[in-house]
């Protein structure tokens, strides 16, 4: 008898299996394609919190799930056996002006107040920091310990394996669909879900990404122009990505990526030369009010939404997992933020 049957095996899908299981629950994960078919397969794995100012609801849920990440990793890999690439390496990105220098300060002071001690938001001299760091035009950097990273795949993978580890099951393909339900579709789940509702609940944006070869070793992930670099523990890093609202082909790498890379390489020249093992493509789901949509399926009874993840999906998913854990097995819906209930989306 399955408890918690998960439509699909993306991030949000096996983190709320995981969480589920954990409790105790039987549960059966159905995936049409692979697990990590959609964004979830990528290749950057950054998890960076937001500044720390303007603090709101959306900021501390994903502030608590960066905190529960280092123990959660760490248990999925053991029960796995494989490695999710998690590290807590911290995150370096320019200070390009003055008045940004002005801004950071201020937000050393924030970060001080909502981050409670539990990482820091700091202003460090780029000189300090060795052919790692990028350039900066005021000599500058901002240094947030709080970032980390992962490998998507393996993270994916290392979840899956805990499921099955904690007694569920993977199914890849057709399975039947018993007890309470939870759809984590992606991107074309908010687009069926828009069409069944007939108002705009969210969409897809099409991401290009690459892994080159460089050992970086242990060193910060970068963040300059809207482009993150993230060193592997694989001898890999990954550079990207695009954001794509329209597009034709959603796995179609092109023209988009090789300006990424061209304008990685200018800007973080210690890459220059590396060799590109992997390109990769993918639609990201984003909702509406770019936060994950958590909840009760409108007008289907035991059915549940655990979607739209977007750019933070693997930094969210530790948390995502318990509250929907939560809600599905205990009716508790305290955990989720009333901007991120489906409601709030429609």
């Amino acid at each position: 008898m399955v408890d918690v049957t998960i439509i699909g095996a993306g991030i949000f899908g096996l983190s709320v299996a995981y969480a589920a299981a954990s409790r105790g629950a039987k549960v059966r994960v159905v995936e049409t394609e692979r697990v990590g078919a959609g964004s979830s397969g990528g290749l950057v794995g950054a998890l960076a919190p937001h500044t720390p100012e303007r603090w709101d609801a959306k900021n501390e849920f994903q502030y608590q799930s960066l905190l529960m990440a280092e123990a959660h990793w760490r248990k999925v890999d053991q029960l796995s056996g494989i490695s999710s690439g998690y590290g807590r390496i911290g995150r370096l990105h320019p200070i390009p002006t003055a008045r940004v220098l002005e801004l950071s300060h201020e937000r050393t002071a924030y970060a001080h107040e909502v981050w409670q001690g539990n990482a820091e938001w700091r202003v460090v001299e780029r000189a300090n920091y060795g052919a790692w760091a990028p350039e900066s035009p005021t000599g500058f950097l901002v240094h947030d310990t709080m970032s980390a990273r992962m490998q998507p795949r393996g993270a994916a993978a290392s979840l899956a394996g805990a499921v099955v580890a904690q007694g569920g099951e993977i199914v890849i393909g057709d399975a039947p669909v018993e007890g309470k339900v939870v759809w984590a579709t992606g991107h074309r789940g908010l687009l069926e879900l828009s069409k069944e509702f007939g108002v705009e609940i969210g969409n897809g944006v099409k991401g290009q990404s690459a892994l080159l070869r460089y050992d970086a070793g242990d060193v910060p992930q970068l963040f300059s122009d809207g482009i993150y670099v993230v060193p592997h523990t694989d001898g890999t890093v990954a550079v990207g990505s695009t954001s794509e609202r329209y597009f034709d082909d959603p796995l179609a790498v092109d023209g988009l990526l090789d300006e990424v890379l061209e304008r990685t390489f200018a800007a973080f020249p210690v890459l220059q030369g590396a060799e590109v093992l992997d390109r990769w493509a993918g639609v990201r789901p984003r909702g509406k009010k770019l936060a994950p949509m958590l909840g009760a399926y409108p007008g289907r009874d035991g059915h549940f939404i655990a979607n739209g993840g977007f750019k933070i999906g693997f930094g969210m998913a530790p948390k995502v997992g318990e509250v929907m854990a939560e809600l599905v097995l205990d009716d508790n819906a305290t955990g989720i933020p009333d901007d991120f209930t489906v409601e709030a989306n429609m």
